[in-house]
């Protein structure tokens, strides 16, 4: 990424430091004004991004448009892997990865909020959880051992969830090799075993549950292998990994929010994007903390 978007731009901030804003602007979780003030009343915020004068709010949104498209999006994840690589965080070829998709709350309001809202009037004393007919989705692939994510894919729900499989595949594939994929019974598809192995050089683990309930073996080949490696406890054992996705989901939801403050389809897709990037971002930043850490014991 060049430092500044244009040769004739005004150069008062470079991309990188427009970039850290954001980050921090997610991690803290902030709107652009909150940033803005933050980063006008705290010094050393300044001084870690380098920082001469605060950025306006109107520049952090802007910034927001122009970084976080999804072609520059992906190669800003390609360069946090290509960072992991180098550390311990992440190996090649991954031998355990998962995926999967969750979708995210379109609004800030609290779940009591709601509920108060949906009972008032005709329905007044009646709590029920409200219905979202669209929310946006957020498709991961991940590495099951550093919960590190391999491939990020968002869109808009409710959809089956492998409709994102073919675009988070060819993520994954441009940046590691994977050995194993997990996934849950929403993937169980002849055409995604085949594609695996043929297109990608991985090895599936679906439980093949898709369909009517029945104790006969399904008719395709590989729906029926999965079907009879499911039978063997020790066989289906590395399938109890698949959960590590559900703890990425987790984590990003616990300490980048679970809600996306964005209305347009695209600026939720800029939104899903910065929490997969900062997700990455702290687990990186976590494990070279670790590694400076002074080898003198305290006096």
């Amino acid at each position: 990424m060049p430092p500044y978007s244009h040769p004739c731009s005004p150069k008062v901030y470079t991309q990188h430091q427009l970039f850290a804003c954001l980050v921090l602007k997610e991690f803290l979780r902030l709107d652009y004004r909150g940033t803005e003030e933050l980063l006008k009343e705290s010094d050393s915020f300044r001084a870690a991004i380098d920082l001469r004068v605060s950025p306006d709010h109107s520049t952090l949104q802007k910034a927001s448009k122009r970084l976080l498209k999804l072609p520059l999006c992906n190669r800003l994840l390609d360069a946090t892997i290509q960072h992991a690589k180098k550390t311990p965080l992440l190996r090649s070829p991954v031998k355990l990865a998962a995926i999967d998709a969750s979708g995210f709350e379109p609004h800030r309001a609290s779940n009591y909020f709601v509920r108060r809202r949906a009972g008032s009037g005709k329905n007044a004393g009646i709590w029920r959880t409200i219905s979202y007919r669209r929310f946006p989705k957020l498709g991961l692939v991940c590495d099951c051992s550093s919960h590190f994510i391999l491939a990020a894919v968002p869109h808009r729900g409710p959809s089956p969830d492998f409709d994102h499989w073919s675009k988070a595949m060819d993520q994954a594939r441009s940046r590691v090799r994977i050995k194993t994929l997990l996934a849950d019974a929403g993937y169980d598809a002849e055409w995604i075993h085949m594609a695996a192995r043929i297109v990608f050089d991985s090895r599936t683990l679906i439980p093949p549950k898709h369909g009517r309930p029945t104790k006969k073996l399904p008719r395709q080949y590989f729906r029926r292998r999965m079907a009879r490696i499911f039978q063997h406890k020790r066989k289906r054992r590395p399938y109890r990994q698949r959960a590590q996705v559900e703890t990425v989901f987790s984590q990003v939801k616990r300490r980048l929010d679970s809600s996306v403050n964005a209305h347009s389809y695209w600026s939720q897709c800029r939104a899903l994007m910065l929490k997969a990037l900062t997700h990455n971002i702290m687990l990186l930043r976590r494990k070279q903390v670790f590694n400076r850490a002074c080898q003198e014991p305290f006096s």
